[in-house]
């Protein structure tokens, strides 16, 4: 993780057995002793998997590991660091990983290990208290996307991945499988959740491109590593790592990615530093996506729209959990909100046919 990705202490009922956990460390030789003291925080950033900061022996490292009573889909630890172990030595934006277990006796779930890199994180609240310059965010956007597609260009085959995921086929099974997901975790009425469901099901491109796709690639799920913006150091979050369509990848991108000229309620449920002063709009990241790629973007409308639909499943999954007590942490408590607002968005781009000034 990274300097600017403030810790916490460690919320109630999200504890790590500290004993078991420093015995582990030492038997893998990351510490001298088992006895040494251990501190342990909590990221606050991310909806998802659990992140801890470990400090011990003047070293740190940063431990993921699955949310509590998540689905049994997804948030598959050594899936994550397997493809951090395959990418890190040729891709040095990929942390370094150390070790993984899928012993549950230690933590109580399956967890990974890995390097903390310093840094800026750019979540919303982030960017505003930095009071960022509009020539900043012109150099940040074009730094994002060049990392951005030089990992889409990374030969999957030559780094031994080639077993992560099925590319052919990809678009139809994740139209389903999202679908299949959004309907299991569903608890409000919401009637372009199958409209967008339905459209996306008849509209789905047949032919594209096969790349390494990491499905969260966002403003504050890299590091940069200084506050000139001119390198990013590190990719976090690779949970949703697979082969696929490089462009279902861009999609979500550009649903996270709200500009200023979107309605309140959309900079409201989906806060983004993108909104701020200096950002491209939605369809001029997607020509400098073409440009810098040379890939043919075709099929603009159903990538954004499968961006906002798997956004409002991953939220709906989240607030899913929280309704039925298996989190309490409050920023999840109106997240049902925010997914019924990806899928109104979603259906708005369809009758409108575009992407931008909705």
């Amino acid at each position: 993780m990274a300097l600017e990705n403030p810790t916490r202490p460690v919320r109630e009922g999200e504890e790590l057995n500290t004993s078991k956990l420093k015995v582990f460390l030492a038997a893998k030789g990351l510490i001298s002793s088992d006895k040494s003291e251990l501190l342990v925080c909590q990221f606050s950033n991310g909806y998802s998997n659990l992140t801890y900061l470990l400090q011990i022996e003047g070293k740190e490292y940063v431990l993921r590991r699955p949310p509590f009573h998540a689905p049994k889909r997804g948030h598959d630890m050594g899936r994550e660091y397997n493809v951090l172990k395959h990418l890190n030595p040729i891709f040095l934006k990929a942390p370094k990983v150390f070790v993984f277990t899928e012993d549950k006796e230690i933590i109580g779930a399956p967890f990974y290990i890995m390097e903390k890199v310093e840094g800026k994180i750019l979540s919303a609240k982030a960017a505003h208290n930095m009071q960022l310059k509009p020539e900043e965010f012109s150099t940040i956007s074009n730094t994002w996307l060049d990392t951005f597609v030089a990992f889409h260009n990374i030969d999957y085959k030559e780094v031994g991945l080639q077993d992560l995921g099925r590319p052919t086929g990809y678009v139809s099974r994740q139209v389903t499988n999202w679908g299949k997901q959004y309907l299991a975790a569903a608890t409000d009425n919401v009637p372009t959740a199958g409209k967008v469901m339905g459209w996306m099901e008849a509209n789905q491109p047949k032919t594209y491109d096969h790349t390494l796709i990491h499905n969260d690639f966002k403003y504050d799920n890299v590091v940069f590593s200084d506050d000139s913006w001119t390198t990013i150091s590190a990719i976090l979050d690779w949970e949703m790592c697979t082969l696929g369509d490089p462009l279902m990848d861009l999609g979500t991108s550009l649903g996270y990615w709200t500009t200023a000229k979107d309605a309140e309620f959309m900079k409201q449920g989906l806060p983004s530093p993108t909104v701020m002063e200096g950002n491209p709009s939605r369809s001029e990241i997607v020509h400098q996506y073409a440009l810098k790629s040379g890939r043919s973007v075709d099929n603009l409308v159903f990538y954004y729209v499968f961006g906002l639909f798997k956004i409002a499943v991953i939220a709906q999954q989240i607030y899913y959990r929280f309704k039925h007590g298996h989190t309490n942490d409050s920023k999840f408590a109106h997240l049902n909100k925010a997914a019924a607002l990806c899928c109104d968005t979603a259906w708005l781009a369809i009758q409108k046919n575009k992407i931008d000034n909705l």
